[in-house]
């Protein structure tokens, strides 16, 4: 009798210390199977895709060198190595890795995968790519006030055009995670983004009338918190409400990327952009769709959702009513149930190129990837 229960007690225990013990080791299979069919899909010269977009491979890569069925320390398969050394060669003299144009979004993605490796033979290359994004951060008016609307922000590559969340975060995203590599001086002295105007920038882009200067602000109840695409744009149609003001509307994949922006800013938790912000996506949670764009971008949605969610240090998600959600799990079991039989994701709508297997599969692998590193370990 005693050792019976001595079993079931550890039984119960291990119960409680891996909550999640069983969709860990689902997810180490489907990231496994999403990695294996991404790495057939390799060409000969060490690209994915579109050689002429370079973010293809970099996000194949990112999924690859984040794979939790790697061992620490083990050497980087060949077809990595190659990968690598073909992402590296398209690096130009003014530090971007990119080649027709987008040279953000191709750098920006890039340095995450570059990063993500941990490999010191890739430092200085990172370094010359981190300058490249911060240089390219908007700055036309006056030097130091973001007194124009794309000022804070950074866009595709050009500054003939215009600033978006999208392309901000992603650019945040990859300078914080190169951070480290610059922060002992052994590269020498090194520039840094204007914070500052960043968070002005990302507080142009969210419908907080308390803390956004532009005139389409709202705190409407179906907007209030939730971000847009740019500080003059979104993605879903707008609605003039009964006061008579037409705000631009809030969606998903940009509020989720909008969380993300300012954690990666360093705003506290209580800051109330962040309150709003998570607020909005509570009120709007779905696994179903991205919200505000049903099927559109619904791959990009989940990888946002999972970094935001995870760098939140949010557990329970708070819903209306009261209620709350265990992203994690939810998150997990949609991506699972969409894998396909050789291992790839797909989105049938096709906006933002989600239709090519590469693109969408490197999102819900990474997105898985996310999800298993922010399990708490009890």
């Amino acid at each position: 009798m005693k050792t019976l229960f001595l079993l079931l007690t550890a039984g119960i225990a291990c119960a409680d210390v891996s909550p999640y013990a069983s969709l860990q080791q689902e997810m180490k299979l489907a990231i496994a199977r999403g990695n294996a069919w991404l790495a057939t899909q390799q060409k000969a010269e060490g690209h994915w895709d579109d050689p002429e977009t370079p973010a293809f491979s970099a996000l194949a890569l990112t999924a690859a060198v984040r794979d939790p069925n790697r061992k620490a320390g083990e050497e980087k398969p060949a077809h990595v190595k190659k990968g690598f050394t073909w992402l590296l060669t398209n690096q130009k003299e003014d530090g971007g890795i990119y080649n027709k144009g987008l040279s953000v979004y191709n750098t920006a993605t890039s340095v995450t995968a570059l990063a993500s490796a941990g490999d010191e033979a890739y430092e200085a290359a990172i370094v010359r790519a981190r300058k490249h994004l911060i240089n390219n951060q908007w700055d036309k008016g006056e030097k130091g006030k973001p007194d124009e609307a794309n000022d804070g922000g950074i866009g595709y590559g050009s500054k003939n055009d215009r600033s978006d969340m999208s392309n901000t975060h992603l650019a945040l995203e990859a300078i914080v995670l190169s951070q480290k590599i610059i922060q002992d001086g052994k590269h020498g002295e090194q520039p840094d983004l204007d914070w500052g105007a960043a968070v002005q920038f990302i507080s142009r882009c969210q419908n907080l009338e308390e803390t956004n200067d532009r005139d389409w602000a709202s705190n409407d109840p179906k907007n209030k918190g939730g971000f847009v695409y740019g500080p003059n744009e979104s993605k879903v149609e707008s609605e003039k409400l009964p006061s008579g003001k037409t705000p631009l509307r809030s969606y998903g994949s940009m509020s989720y990327v909008g969380l993300l922006s300012l954690i990666y800013a360093k705003l506290s938790p209580d800051d109330q952009r962040v309150v709003a912000v998570k607020e909005w996506l509570g009120k709007n949670y779905s696994m179903d769709e991205n919200p505000g764009l049903g099927a559109q971008g619904l791959y990009y949605y989940y990888s946002a959702m999972a970094k935001a969610l995870s760098a939140s240090g949010i557990d329970k998600l708070s819903l209306e009513g009261g209620k709350t959600a265990d992203w994690r799990k939810d998150l997990c079991e949609k991506l699972l149930s969409k894998q396909r039989e050789n291992g790839s994701w797909v989105n049938d709508n096709g906006r933002w190129m989600e239709s090519n297997a590469v693109l969408s599969t490197a999102y819900a692998v990474m997105a898985l990837e996310q999800i298993y590193d922010s399990i708490p370990q009890r």
